[in-house]
């Protein structure tokens, strides 16, 4: 090599410089491709798609190789320059050759590269797969011989080989690629994603109607004013309870109503032989579980009962359903959160601090009480009185009406 023309050596030196590149770029490549485009490309028959796939599922392999190649293509390079660098200068070109290579390799053969790797994972990773897939094969003894070196020098330093299944993502991870992938998602179809991958946090208590606000039906009333309920009810499905809530009977279908109308045959008795019977949903079930139970129930509504079974309220599968698609109700003055200005609004004292905080985008603290009277009470740490105003959290509440030890009405004003 020595009795190369000085034009050949550095034909050589620029060849090595340009395949250190290439691999310097493989590896970042390999490593930044999208794993989702891959699998997707891979499940089609891609054919460079299997190749990538089977250099990424091969990490330890794959480093091998490419560190192995780069290494080897570094020093031949090292070499070349420093013959070159004696050619020209004499003994005091070794000295020259290591900086002036050494920036060379840093910017042409590393930096550069990689960087262009990184921008462009998926066009660079493709293509440079038809050379490292082949390029492994005929390596192969020699990496195998390097990798069991490695995992003996792992295994005497205590580190275990684990071999973790990198794909499987988090929630919190799926949630970002949703958010990131949001201008090729519909805003809709983005909220619908996230509030599934939340379902599970969000308890039944959480969705339910309040006991105190359940459209329900006492047998022991008048036939009249039992016959006015259910004739009046806007619900599909009535609680039927005798005396008091927590002795329930059933529910009793609108269908049913109709059919006893028909026939002139309104009376306790059948009421009570119409009933389906009763089913409870303990308080702290998730979401996710309680829309699995509907489903395999064949049911679409259930009493929420807390420890002692005492009924705590009522949830439905539309009210679950309302979780992941949002309000199927636009209007929040049926809700009970009326807009007066920018920033203000006047809020039912029964409507949930959950509710407020999705429709508002606020974040009032869900912690300390589940209903926005319950955090009035839990920060006064008294009944408040009408128009007494205090600031919490960034929020401005100020009492508009109050019965019963019951909070009905406030307004709320966001700083």
């Amino acid at each position: 090599m020595v009795d190369l023309s000085t034009e050949n050596l550095f034909i050589i030196l620029f060849i090595l410089l340009i395949m250190s590149a290439f691999f310097s770029g493989a590896e970042t490549s390999l490593m930044s491709v999208n794993r989702y485009k891959l699998k997707h490309k891979y499940k089609q028959g891609d054919k460079l798609a299997s190749k990538v796939t089977y250099l990424i599922k091969n990490p330890d392999k794959t480093l091998s190789l490419i560190l192995l190649m780069n290494n080897f293509v570094n020093i031949l390079a090292s070499a070349i320059s420093t013959i070159i660098a004696i050619k020209l200068y004499g003994e005091a070109g070794i000295a020259i050759s290591v900086v002036v290579l050494t920036v060379v390799i840093l910017i042409f053969a590393e930096v550069t590269p990689k960087t262009l790797a990184a921008l462009h994972a998926d066009k660079i990773a493709y293509p440079v797969s038809w050379l490292l897939y082949p390029l492994m094969k005929i390596l192969r003894p020699i990496i195998m011989i390097i990798n069991i070196i490695t995992k003996s020098i792992l295994t005497i330093l205590g580190i275990k080989d684990n071999k973790i299944n990198q794909e499987l993502l988090t929630k919190d991870e799926i949630k970002l690629i949703v958010k990131e992938s949001s201008q090729r998602i519909p805003k809709s179809h983005e909220d619908m994603i996230v509030n599934m991958l939340d379902l599970e946090k969000v308890k039944v208590e959480d969705a339910m109607i309040p006991r105190s606000e359940v459209y329900a039906v006492d047998i022991e009333d008048e036939l009249t004013v039992i016959t006015e309920k259910l004739t009046t009810s806007k619900h599909t499905r009535i609680p039927i309870y005798q005396q008091e809530i927590n002795k329930l009977l059933g529910f009793l279908h609108k269908r049913t109503v109709m059919e006893m109308l028909l026939t002139n045959n309104f009376s306790r008795d059948f009421i009570r032989e119409s009933l389906s019977p009763p089913y409870y949903i303990p308080e702290d079930t998730s979401l996710t579980s309680q829309l699995i139970s509907f489903k395999r129930g064949r049911k679409r509504i259930g009493f929420v009962v807390d420890e002692y079974g005492d009924v705590k309220g009522l949830v439905t599968l539309n009210d679950i359903l309302e979780e992941i698609v949002g309000e199927f109700n636009d209007d929040n003055r049926d809700l009970g959160i009326i807009k007066i200005s920018d920033n203000t609004y006047m809020i039912d004292g029964s409507i949930q601090i959950r509710e407020i905080n999705k429709l508002l985008d606020w974040k009032i603290s869900e912690d300390a009480a589940k209903t926005i009277n319950g955090y009035i009470l839990e920060c006064l740490e008294n009944i408040p009185k009408k128009g007494e105003t205090f600031t919490n959290e960034g929020y401005v509440f100020e009492i508009i009406e109050i019965s019963n030890n019951f909070v009905n009405n406030v307004k709320v004003t966001k700083k």
